[in-house]
């Protein structure tokens, strides 16, 4: 168990809800820059880890109607907090469905030396078939292909990043030798999917390797987090669930050769805050209200990865469609919502309403004190690491808990008091990967 819990920050537009964005006081039109420096500074006041933005290469035009869209490029995003901010981590989600590995590597170990060593990649493949469209003529891979290339793809990186011995860089101005290029290494990969010769522009990043991170829940997401990943995001229900992953997690790792302690669970958290419980209640029904029951029809069946032309032509009273969701990409989530609807006999409108906000995960609407009370339970009892703080308005809840339950948690001896300094690695007490660590170890298996 870490000295301390870990909080990243799910930083999402208008905040973690489809309907936040129609709130009083909320930002109205299209968010700018200084919404993400406001709410980033108000993250490192109360000394959180990182900050996390997610990503699709493509977007539902459904959406568009009921949803406000902010989707910017997080690691160009990321970039502009980073000479804005001092401690806190830069967390950015990169498709390796719809990516390329030299590009990707080269985007984030520049995210890595503009933050002076506080990037982070989350790892995802892509599930939703939406986003084919927009990559060429290829069908959307199946889900055993994806994982198979994010394989291949996060080994490539590695040795992207690792082209670069740490002491390469010589800088003598006498000589007028800047590099030993004998300590640079072409990554010179043939696999399966990706051929990749040549070393990057830029020595080795702060970090070595920026943070890794993976947030699969099937067995070959799973899998990937294990071998590879720094922190997991994952949603989790209860204490005991929450238990039972991350032993499972830590197994995991160590089966793939790592140290349990190598890697860091951290289950997605919502919330919205009140000083009183009423008042918080209150705020959640606001955003009930104002919520559509059409949209989170689609949206369930978008997040399945499941067809939306018939959505239309489903009763939403009558009897679950699971023939629509048994064709779905998406088949750890696409069993999961089949699997609660027929246990509790469920309309599609019911099963919509049941999944929405944090699909299979935890939520609190509640005082700070409570609020603070989940967080400590979950960390003290081994259920996680952390959690990732799901915000449902932005910039207010992620104001309230700066304000009021980041000082109890300090108090409490739950969360630090101030940055230590250093990388985000240092922070989060992980290990700095040495130069060619992987590319040794898969030369010794071989």
């Amino acid at each position: 168990m870490s000295k301390f819990a870990h909080l990243n920050l799910f930083v999402a537009g208008y905040g973690y809800h489809e309907a936040s964005w129609r709130m009083p006081g909320a930002p109205r039109g299209t968010l700018g820059l200084q919404h993400y420096v406001d709410i980033a500074r108000a993250a490192e006041r109360g000394v959180l880890d990182s900050i996390f933005f997610a990503d699709s290469p493509g977007v539902a035009t459904f959406r568009t109607r009921f949803m406000a869209q902010s989707g910017f490029d997080p690691i160009d995003l990321l970039a502009a907090l980073a000479p804005v901010t001092s401690h806190i981590g830069l967390l950015a989600t990169a498709s390796t469905t719809y990516s390329t590995p030299w590009d990707l590597a080269r985007r984030f170990a520049t995210l890595d030396h503009l933050s002076a060593g506080r990037a982070g990649w989350n790892i995802v493949t892509t599930g939703n078939p939406i986003a084919a469209a927009n990559f060429g003529d290829l069908p959307h891979a199946a889900h055993e292909d994806r994982y198979r290339r994010a394989h291949e793809f996060v080994e490539v990186v590695r040795e992207v990043w690792d082209g670069w011995e740490d002491d390469a860089v010589l800088a003598e101005a006498d000589s007028g030798e800047w590099a030993d290029k004998g300590k640079l290494h072409a990554p010179e990969h043939r696999g399966e999917f990706f051929s990749v010769a040549g070393v990057l522009p830029i020595p080795r990043s702060p970090q070595g390797h920026p943070v890794l991170v993976q947030a699969g829940a099937s067995p070959d997401g799973m899998d990937l987090g294990a071998s590879v990943a720094d922190l997991i995001f994952t949603p989790q229900a209860t204490i005991e669930d929450g238990i039972a992953f991350r032993r499972r997690m830590r197994d995991l790792a160590v089966a793939h050769g790592r140290s349990a302690d190598d890697i860091r669970t951290l289950p997605g958290l919502s919330f919205v805050l009140g000083s009183t419980e009423a008042e918080a209640t209150r705020a959640w029904d606001a955003l009930q209200e104002a919520s559509s029951a059409e949209f989170r029809r689609y949206n369930l069946a978008y997040l399945a990865g499941a067809s939306l032309d018939a959505v239309d032509s489903i009763d939403p009273d009558g009897p679950f469609p699971y023939w629509l969701f048994e064709q779905a990409s998406s088949t750890t989530f696409a069993g999961n919502v089949m699997k609660t609807a027929r246990a509790e006999g469920l309309t599609f409108r019911q099963t919509a309403e049941r999944f929405a906000t944090l699909p299979g995960g935890l939520h609190v609407t509640g005082t700070p004190e409570q609020l603070a009370d989940v967080i400590e339970a979950w960390w003290r009892r081994g259920a996680a690491d952390g959690v990732t703080l799901q915000p449902l308005r932005l910039p207010l809840d992620a104001e309230l808990f700066v304000e009021h339950v980041s000082p109890l948690l300090q108090a409490r001896g739950v969360t630090r008091r101030e940055y230590t300094g250093g990388t985000l690695r240092e922070q989060l007490g992980l290990p700095r990967p040495p130069d060619h660590a992987h590319r040794l170890v898969a030369g010794r298996a071989g």
